[in-house]
């Protein structure tokens, strides 16, 4: 499974909103220096962060971006999904529409369940977790593992 440039930088625009929560919008540009972002990347970003109800922006000399709910009610999953869609397709489909004949019909259960233990983390952790480095058990435990850090 890959991550994006535009999920990460949507993971960490929204990041950098949680630890800016007095209230005040924050500036696409704050927000690209920031995170070192491109600009004109970012504000394409927001604009899908916004339509899916993860930020708000106001306008004018003092607009901004601010989240649209509490961090602690914004999970990593609903930032990727704002950006890219599902959490995870097969040639973009999702697993669940897929079907497989033949020696190949054993393969869904693998991409089912690899959806659900990456639905399992994502939706698991959320912004306001990252943002206290309070993350939940089952993530630092699997992170802990020295093997997860290897690539085979």
């Amino acid at each position: 499974m890959r991550i994006s440039a535009r999920a990460d930088y949507a993971v960490r625009a929204v990041l950098e909103l949680a630890v800016r929560h007095d209230g005040d919008p924050v500036k696409a540009e704050t927000i690209a220096a920031a995170q070192d972002i491109p600009h004109k990347f970012l504000e394409g970003i927001l604009g899908d962060l916004r339509r899916g109800g993860i930020v708000d922006s106001r306008r004018g000399g003092g607009g901004g971006y601010l989240l649209a709910r509490d961090a602690r009610a914004i999970t990593v999953a609903d930032v990727i999904r704002a950006v890219d869609g599902p959490i995870v397709s097969v040639r973009g489909e999702r697993p669940t529409d897929l079907t497989y004949t033949g020696s190949a019909q054993p393969l869904l259960p693998v991409w089912i369940a690899l959806r659900a233990n990456v639905r399992r983390i994502l939706e698991g952790v959320t912004i306001a977790d990252i943002a206290t480095d309070a993350l939940p058990d089952p993530v630092r435990l699997l992170a802990a593992d020295p093997a997860a850090w290897e690539n085979p």
